[in-house]
């Protein structure tokens, strides 16, 4: 296996806390919501024309190859015409695409009976993530099959509002899709078309259910299905579309539950259902959504400085989705609803605008599956980074974000503004925390603080690190810590049991970062570990990829329950399940201090492990006795500001 190379330079560790909050996603009367495409434009007779556009020139191919020969499986008929572009890549696999076989570039097809294809136009060395493809590929799939109703669908890696991609092929600059060029794409494909919308637009890539992409999309269809959290890489069980083949009156709606029904029953088949989510909007509603967001992000930017700690708390405690150790890889996408109930409980004087946005959300998501780890999601995510450090500047060029960029503004204002005797501050930071060990081995940190500051702060938590001879530290963890209200003396309290997470390949092991998340019925354990990956055709370590281990522990079972690992795009700052390649490398990534203070995330061995996910096992093992370790208590206020207690502590 290759030597692996340091990783680059990042920030400090986020430490977001997860608490799941109850809320329930109920979709509006189903005569009311049903759409029918007799009062749109460009239909002619019945049944369905889908478009399915595959960005397979990625790491995802071998996945997108599998989705699309489920669809050849359904095949066109009299009541239903699948249209695909499917773009693949040389570096990765060979496998099979119905009755095509493989090959390198872009090519259209008409899929057929029986999985038989027949070649529209063999495109060559193409771009997919030219807007200009995608417009041509819509306007050429409805001229050449008129329909009754009409779906695009669009596969690769998704990041939110920054858009879907990237295409590899175009490197070294690897080509995107943002959101304005989606959003004008398919406007002239489908005017080229002349159809006014479609009836369902979905995304089968992560994190695309988002307020500011379901804003800017609802002028372009109906319904939109994707998801708010990542997506496992079998993402959608095409078999679903059975359902248009069988029933040329099937609706909108219909095709919706049936896509979401078939993303939970194949997600319970491959052991992925924990994570999942996937909404459907009905995107008729999105004007009373964008109200209602809108006042609700005036009503804030306004009172700012009143409301900003309800703020900080909420979003430091409500599902998130793109989680990730490092802060600068993190997609900062709160639940909206969620969101909104949060604040609304904890700032009466915006909570009549919050509920808005709760009832907005709730008539408009029409109908959403989740997990475990996801529970109580209301279908769609919001952007809002902690602390202006981390907040994107491309996010002021979102045209449907102009409300909420107010309010973020305000809000870290606010932070800034905070007086520095109500920041967090640690009584006798000089004499450290208490330090006491627990009958089960463990150790508990106790600090009291200045309650000066108890109003403004969003979170507590326990980190832990090994102590280096060269005086540097290297954390390999973090998790949730409590702090109260003890009237002139509040304090706050971690625990950590002194273990660590080894991953082995059967061959060799390394330890890993951990960052814990509990289910709200404490029953189940959530680990984000980072990670960086080396394709096995990376034999010299040239071309490090970030990655992010997700993990599931059945803590009654003591037992991993799932584990998928997901590729992070830098260009895109999207996310991608990996596909398998069992030669290829992973390496556990943990957060370095040096002396004087330099941080970079770097590898806890040099020799890989092979990702060969299946072959990959876990344990918690108690760290060796003598281990030097160093144990912080932290708090954080809405401002970004922290104080910490320290203790350097020999394992017994």
């Amino acid at each position: 296996m290759p030597t692996i190379p340091a990783r680059r330079t990042a920030s400090a560790v986020a430490t977001a806390a997860l608490l799941l909050l109850t809320a329930a996603c109920t979709g509006g009367d189903e005569d009311d919501d049903e759409t029918s495409g007799a009062s749109h434009t460009g239909r002619e007779g019945d049944g369905w024309t889908v478009l399915h556009y595959s960005m397979a020139d990625t790491n995802l191919e071998p996945f997108m190859v599998a989705d699309v020969n489920e669809l050849g499986a359904v095949g066109s008929n009299d009541n239903l015409h699948v249209r695909e572009l499917m773009d693949r890549s040389a570096e990765y696999g060979e496998d099979p695409l119905l009755d095509q076989g493989d090959w390198v570039g872009g090519r259209v097809l008409d899929l057929g009976a029986d999985g038989t294809t027949e070649v529209v136009d063999d495109l060559g060395d193409v771009d997919s993530a030219d807007p200009e493809l995608l417009a041509s590929f819509i306007a050429d799939g409805i001229k050449d099959h008129r329909a009754g109703h009409y779906a695009l669908i669009i596969s690769d890696h998704g990041a939110s509002w920054p858009g879907i991609g990237p295409d590899e092929g175009t490197a070294p600059d690897y080509d995107v899709l943002d959101l304005a060029e989606i959003t004008d794409a398919v406007s002239s494909g489908l005017e080229e078309a002349g159809v006014d919308k479609l009836d369902l637009l979905g995304f089968d890539a992560c994190l695309m259910a988002n307020y500011e992409v379901a804003s800017a999309v609802a002028p372009l269809a109906d319904r939109l299905v994707a998801s708010q959290e990542l997506e496992p890489g079998h993402g959608w069980d095409y078999g679903s579309l059975q359902l248009l083949a069988d029933d040329p009156d099937a609706t909108a709606d219909d095709l919706g539950e049936a896509i979401l029904d078939g993303f939970s029953s194949q997600a319970e088949e491959q052991g992925t259902q924990d994570q999942i989510t996937l909404a459907m909007i009905d995107l008729t509603k999105m004007d009373d959504v964008d109200d209602a967001v809108g006042d609700f992000a005036g009503a804030l930017a306004d009172q700012a400085a009143d409301v900003a700690p309800a703020v900080g708390q909420s979003e430091a405690n409500t599902l998130a989705f793109g989680k990730n150790p490092d802060e600068t890889q993190d997609k900062h996408l709160s639940d909206l609803g969620l969101l909104a109930t949060a604040i609304g409980d904890a700032a009466p004087d915006v909570a009549d605008q919050a509920d808005a946005v709760v009832d907005a959300l709730d008539e408009a998501v029409l109908d959403e599956v989740f997990g475990v780890a996801t529970t109580g999601a209301t279908g769609l995510s919001i952007y809002l980074p902690p602390v202006r450090e981390l907040a994107d500047g491309a996010y002021l060029d979102v045209p449907t974000a102009d409300e909420w960029a107010g309010f973020l503004e305000a809000y870290y204002s606010a932070g800034a503004a905070i007086p520095a005797d109500e920041q967090p501050e640690f009584k006798d930071p000089d004499t450290g925390p208490e330090v006491t060990f627990d009958d089960d081995g463990g150790i508990t940190l106790t600090g009291t603080f200045d309650p000066a500051a108890l109003d403004n702060i969003t979170e507590a938590t326990i980190s832990y690190a090994l102590v280096n001879d060269d005086g540097s530290i290297t954390y390999f963890g973090e998790e949730i810590a409590d702090y109260t209200d003890d009237g002139a003396a509040p304090t706050a309290s971690g625990s950590y049991d002194l273990s660590y997470l080894q991953i082995s390949d059967g061959e060799d092991s390394a330890y890993a970062y951990t960052d814990l998340d509990l289910s709200d019925d404490l029953e189940t354990a959530f680990f984000d570990v980072p990670m960086t990956y080396y394709a096995s055709t990376d034999t010299d370590g040239a071309d490090p990829q970030d990655a992010l281990l997700s993990l599931v522990l059945d803590i009654d079972a003591g037992e991993f329950v799932s584990e998928t690992i997901y590729i992070y795009d830098e260009e895109s700052g999207g996310y991608g399940e990996l596909a398998p390649d069992p030669e290829g490398t992973i390496v556990p990534d943990v957060l370095t201090i040096s002396a004087d203070g330099d941080q970079v995330w770097e590898p806890t061995t040099d020799v890989g492990l092979y990702s060969d996910v299946a072959g990959l096992t876990y344990e918690f093992l108690p760290l060796d006795p003598g281990t030097t370790i160093q144990a912080d208590l932290t708090l954080t206020d809405f401002g970004g500001n922290s104080s910490t207690l320290s203790s350097v502590v020999e394992v017994p």
